[in-house]
């Protein structure tokens, strides 16, 4: 299959699942649910052991839990300190952690993409086992890149111009990968960092969010579907 053309279908599949999320936002609290689970499963079920794997002749695994946790550290602060978010100090913050979030899982879209140009790079059988993988669970990152933008205040039109940058961030990825080669030490820290990043996103964020003034039985049961969905399909594509 056409490296380019896999490229094409992973955006493809980030803006289906972000006009999704537009289309349902009165629901958007369990669409918040389903995303925290989706986020967290992303990082405890792919990120992480894809860390510890990328990283097994440079690291211990101790050493990339210690990376993971830095990278919930640093986003902490940040959230904290300089976005201000759950304060209600600084509108300007709530809306700049809409774009931070947002950015981050396009850099994590990035990352997707070059992960299945270096899988082509070792075999086109692990390169289509990785693009399957990716593009099922894209489908999650357009929904809750959408929904980090509109549950912090941001608008539709910003929704959209983020739907658009984290659809071409894994055809981006893509098509770097057919210029350079990323070392496997500096993917394991990438990895690790951005783990920790979605941990807290999901669990200090998403979660607390979706079941504000929401029945918190079904948000709640709609963040383990997010979990589950995410587990399924990374065990399912291998």
């Amino acid at each position: 299959m056409n490296l380019y053309f896999i490229a094409l279908l992973t955006g493809a599949f980030t803006m289906l699942g972000g006009l999704f999320a537009m289309r349902f936002r009165d629901k958007l609290h369990i669409i918040s649910g389903f995303s925290a689970g989706a986020v967290v499963g992303v990082a405890f079920f792919d990120l992480i052991p894809e860390a510890i794997e990328s990283g097994t002749h440079h690291f211990e695994p101790s050493m990339i839990m210690a990376i993971v946790a830095a990278g919930f550290a640093a986003y902490m602060v940040l959230d904290r300190f300089v976005f201000f978010h759950g304060h209600g100090e600084c509108e300007n913050g709530h809306h700049a952690a809409a774009h931070v979030g947002a950015g981050t899982l396009s850099i994590h879209s990035f990352m997707d993409g070059l992960g299945i140009g270096l899988a082509y790079q070792v075999s086109p059988t692990l390169g289509q086992i990785m693009m399957l993988a990716v593009i099922a669970h894209d489908y999650s990152d357009g929904i809750n890149t959408v929904n980090l933008v509109m549950k912090n205040g941001g608008s539709k039109q910003q929704a959209l111009r983020w739907l658009a940058v984290d659809a071409a961030a894994p055809i981006i990825g893509i098509i770097v990968t057919t210029f350079i080669k990323v070392d496997m030490e500096s993917l394991a820290v990438i990895l690790a960092l951005f783990g920790g990043f979605f941990l807290y996103i999901g669990a200090s964020d998403l979660i607390p969010e979706s079941h504000h003034s929401h029945p918190v039985r079904w948000t709640s049961l709609a963040t383990v579907l997010g979990m589950v969905f995410i587990y399924g399909v990374i065990k399912i594509m291998g």
